[in-house]
């Protein structure tokens, strides 16, 4: 039996009265998924994704589409667990988990239409699963900006429109074609299902300036909207970049405003304020002084929202859009390493061996879990940690296929004959 203490605050998630492990969302069901970051041309995204890939991939240049191609690379996701765990366990090694961030081409006024890389722009978001949309925040001269000034709302409403009439088309072409269709094979309850769904996401959602996101939907109904990989389906950070002294006063003169757009147009999506500018100055710094990992190791979010803080935010970003894919973690460890793995919320216990190697799921036997946070209780025991005490006082679980594996969970699997860690 797990802890008391958990059992009690995760026994049951619920959303609008539901249990999540019971609701579709949107989004492919994978736990390889990738965010790419996107904005207008010329706002920071290259310089962005250089500072939270630790790179030199893209093109930050002082001119509009700079970036042509998009550009990937894996980012380490901030985890102090897995540090305290591989001390606890005495691991050789350990081994973080990651998030693919790509880098798409700027978008202009008229990419629905083809205008500037309008179509690759729009295509290459439709190949992400979730967007980092950069809007500026800063008042420079010497950058120059697309629209001829600085103003986030508007920039926010540019590609807001961009999104909806790109999915606004594609639903009404392929609206034609399943009428068609219907015509065809007289009344397939599936090809009618389709057009019901098809005509609630344009008269309901995209006709009314509605992301497709931000509407109530059915299971059912999900499930067919999920085939078309809906560009407003997509869960969103939003980063306003903001100047060296903006970040460190926690004051911006749009904030408010930006904050405001979000809250009516993009509900429940998060605001983060970020300098591009800030962090490449800690980025050169820790890589001199050889700290990037332990900074990624050892970070923690200010506990007050208002709080200045002078630290880097990239931590957050990862671990904010991490949320917003729905990606927790679970770990295996040993002395040989300890490991963190990604998988999405509502995985069971067979699906979340097959991510370790596929022959752990298809041999899946059982499990043994252990909660983070009663294993995270023995550090100060560290030299003489020994699972099988925690089992005495039971709080190790020993599960089945059924599992669901919650976020921070220390799992020993067990698959035919074999043992893994």
């Amino acid at each position: 039996m797990l802890s008391e203490a958990r059992d009690q605050s995760e026994k049951f998630e619920v959303l609008n009265g539901k249990e999540l492990n019971k609701i579709k969302f949107f989004g492919k069901i994978s736990n390889n998924l990738s965010s790419g970051i996107i904005g207008l041309a010329n706002v920071g995204k290259s310089s962005f994704f250089q500072n939270i890939t630790r790179s030199k991939l893209g093109n930050p240049g002082n001119y509009p589409f700079a970036t042509i191609k998009p550009e990937e690379s894996r980012v380490l996701v901030p985890s102090k667990r897995l540090n305290v765990l591989s001390e606890i366990y005495k691991s050789k090694k350990k081994i973080g988990a990651f998030l693919n961030v790509i880098d798409i081409a700027g978008l202009t006024k008229g990419a629905s239409k083809g205008e500037g890389l309008g179509n690759q722009f729009l295509n290459d978001i439709k190949n992400v699963d979730g967007i980092f949309q950069m809007v500026r925040g800063f008042n420079k001269k010497e950058i120059v900006h697309i629209e001829g000034d600085v103003n986030p709302v508007r920039d926010l409403e540019i590609v807001f429109d961009e999104l909806i009439l790109k999915d606004m088309e594609y639903l009404e072409n392929h609206l034609v074609k399943m009428e068609k269709k219907k015509k065809g094979e007289g009344k397939n309850s599936g090809v009618v299902k389709e057009i019901e769904v098809v005509k609630k996401a344009l008269e309901s959602c995209l006709y009314k300036n509605i992301r497709i996101m931000n509407f109530d939907w059915s299971n059912d109904e999900i499930e067919v909207l999920n085939q078309f990989n809906l560009l407003t389906s997509k869960p969103v950070v939003y980063l306003l970049n903001v100047s060296k002294e903006d970040y460190l006063s926690n004051r911006n003169e749009y904030y408010e405003d930006v904050k405001k757009w979000i809250s009516a147009n993009s509900a429940n999506d998060e605001l983060i304020m970020f300098s591009s500018e800030y962090e490449s100055e800690l980025n050169e710094r820790a890589e001199a002084e050889g700290e990037l990992q332990k900074e990624m190791e050892e970070y923690e979010e200010p506990s007050d929202k208002d709080e200045k803080y002078d630290g880097s935010v990239l931590p957050k970003i990862i671990k904010t859009m991490r949320r917003r894919l729905r990606l927790i973690s679970f770990f295996t460890c040993g002395p040989v390493e300890a490991r963190e793995w990604t998988i999405r919320k509502g995985t069971t216990a067979p699906e979340a061996a097959g991510v370790i190697h596929t022959d752990l799921q298809n041999n899946f036997i059982c499990a043994e879990v252990l909660a983070y946070g009663d294993v995270a209780c023995e550090l100060p025991n560290a030299t003489k940690f020994d699972s099988s005490k925690l089992a005495k006082t039971g709080r190790v679980a020993r599960v089945g296929s059924s599992y669901t594996v919650r976020d921070g969970d220390v799992v020993l699997i067990k698959a035919g004959n074999m043992r893994a860690r």
